[in-house]
């Protein structure tokens, strides 16, 4: 079933002044197995059909990011989305002549495996989102990323998360082009000097839905067992 438009009414207002609605919900068994299935169901999207999201899709997806964790409430993702047919362009051009060099550092089998793979939905996906982070946000005032700075690009890479799991819940697909160079991407789109490439995204409804990843039925690797992540202390 293809997404839904939202509701305008939702997406009014800045999110701050929202109050809380009475008591929190309690999240019975029913939604835990939904939750679950699309924690399954959530998938790198690489083919997408090229048809056009419901208007306002995207902006309510945007919605739901942005109530991502941040540390210390620095907010600080930023979004371009690319609609220009000359900035798409000029990103497939780059995403090209990196996939070029990364084939190239592969070797025997796996350049063949990894020459057939499809890592990209530049060409059908209907809507490119760009997200940057701002390494040094007004907003949070400081708090939290003395020590560990990099939790300000965590902070964009949670709101990447968060955008993806509410485009799955409504059917639509995500893919994250990772195969770029950072500065030549912000050169295209021209943004300002300090901001950092996190990821560039295609969005669009899925062309063959799976819940299991692309990699995996293609042969390149498989899915681990929480085993062998954990380590007890």
């Amino acid at each position: 079933m293809r997404a839904q438009p939202p509701n305008p009414a939702r997406l009014a207002g800045p999110l701050a002044d929202e109050a809380p609605a009475g008591p929190p919900p309690v999240f019975g068994a029913e939604f835990l197995d939904d939750l679950d299935a699309l924690f399954h169901w959530r998938r790198d999207v690489r083919h997408f059909h090229s048809d056009a999201l419901e208007p306002g899709a995207l902006d309510a997806l945007l919605c739901l990011a942005v109530r991502a964790p941040s540390v210390g409430l620095s907010q600080p993702w930023r979004f371009v989305r690319v609609s220009a047919p000359a900035r798409r362009a000029a990103v497939r051009s780059i995403f090209e002549a990196c996939n070029a060099d990364a084939l190239a550092l592969q070797r025997g089998e796996r350049a063949g495996l990894y020459a057939r793979l499809k890592l990209a939905g530049l060409d059908e996906a209907p809507e490119h989102l760009a997200v940057f982070v701002e390494p040094e946000p007004e907003a949070g005032h400081g708090l939290g990323r003395a020590t560990m700075p990099e939790s300000v690009a965590y902070s964009a890479v949670m709101a990447i998360h968060t955008l993806w799991l509410a485009a799955a819940a409504r059917g639509l697909g995500v893919g994250w082009v990772s195969i770029l160079d950072p500065q030549a991407v912000n050169a295209a789109l021209e943004v300002p000097e300090s901001w950092r490439l996190v990821g560039y995204l295609c969005i669009g409804y899925p062309a063959a839905p799976s819940d299991v990843p692309e990699l995996e039925r293609a042969g390149w690797e498989h899915r681990r067992p929480v085993a062998d992540f954990l380590t007890e202390r």
